[in-house]
């Protein structure tokens, strides 16, 4: 896979940037993101109550679930990463600079999300644990009144990032009291034109959606508008399997995005089957299978079966 790296990647970073890039995408250019960061943008909603296994009440779920089950990177906030991080260091992690709670709704004031930390901080953080930081990650929400801020920031954290031969991926969502529809399919290739014009290697976006129906083919306009910037598209809330899975190979081969970003579909199962689904989102991301073999490798789980580790100093 030949890889075009960004003219802002000084030239001794290029073959870190490179080696991050292979390693995110395991040498496809597909993404399979693990998104842990939703402990802050819904609190506890996703991780306790009808439907979502007790195992997900603890933190530590999700890092057993990344250390066990085949993915592209895992994506938390630098705080949680920090405490569990060290005992699943050969986890792959992106860290998620910026999040906010879903308690201020649009109607009462438009969504603002600045950074907590900076990417300084991130590769110091990085060099003092050992830990495998990959990239960084931050939510922009297109059509706020704070836009110009958000933006500003995302900007300076991509450039930033790339300096250090890190890979960037930018949640972009249209929210605001002057978005009437975040799903309107023009309106996210908008947005994914936006996070071309930042520079960011990754943009994640949700699926559009036109006269209340979700379509493949409506995401190619946002691929094309995206550019060499690739496109994922966010999990959203919890589904039937086999209608998940469907639905991503779809995205992938007819709407030409590059991957998924997925939690909660994943993590509110109890760990050993969010590890055979996890492995079945791969399995279609990254391993270009069919959805009658990822479904078989979630049902019966993959040829390549591994001993579930839990609480390990390190995982082997």
């Amino acid at each position: 896979m030949k890889i075009l790296i960004p003219a802002d990647v000084p030239q001794d970073m290029r073959e870190t940037y490179e080696n991050n890039f292979r390693t995110l995408t395991h040498d496809t250019g597909r993404l399979m993101l693990f998104a842990g960061d939703q402990k802050v943008e819904h609190l506890n909603n996703d991780f306790y109550g009808e439907g979502i296994s007790t195992e997900d009440s603890d933190p530590e779920h999700m890092f057993r679930i990344a250390a066990n089950a085949k993915i592209g990177v895992y994506a938390s906030q630098l705080g949680m990463i920090a405490r569990y991080g060290p005992s699943y260091s050969k986890v792959p992690y992106l860290v998620k600079l910026n999040s906010k709670s879903n308690l201020v709704k649009t109607a009462q004031a438009d969504p603002m999300s600045a950074a907590w930390f900076d990417v300084e901080q991130v590769v110091e953080f990085k060099e003092n644990s050992g830990l495998k930081i990959l990239g960084v990650g931050y939510t922009v929400y297109l059509g706020s009144e704070f836009e110009s801020q958000m933006l500003t920031e995302a900007a300076q954290i991509i450039y930033e990032a790339h300096q250090y031969g890190l890979i960037t991926v930018i949640w972009l969502y249209p929210r605001g009291k002057a978005v009437a529809d975040e799903k309107n399919p023009h309106l996210i290739a908008g947005a994914a034109g936006t996070a071309a014009t930042l520079g960011t290697d990754f943009v994640k976006v949700n699926a559009p959606k036109k006269d209340g129906k979700s379509n493949p083919e409506l995401l190619q306009e946002a691929v094309k508008a995206a550019g060499r910037t690739k496109v994922v598209c966010a999990g959203g809330s919890t589904g039937e399997a086999e209608k998940f899975l469907k639905q991503l190979h779809d995205q992938i081969h007819i709407g030409g995005t590059s991957g998924n970003a997925t939690g909660r579909n994943i993590h509110q199962k109890p760990l050993e089957e969010a590890i055979r689904f996890t492995n079945a989102i791969y399995a279609i991301t990254v391993e270009n299978k069919s959805v009658k073999d990822a479904l078989k490798i979630y049902h019966t789980g993959s040829s390549s079966k591994q001993k579930v580790v839990k609480g390990k100093s390190d995982i082997d």
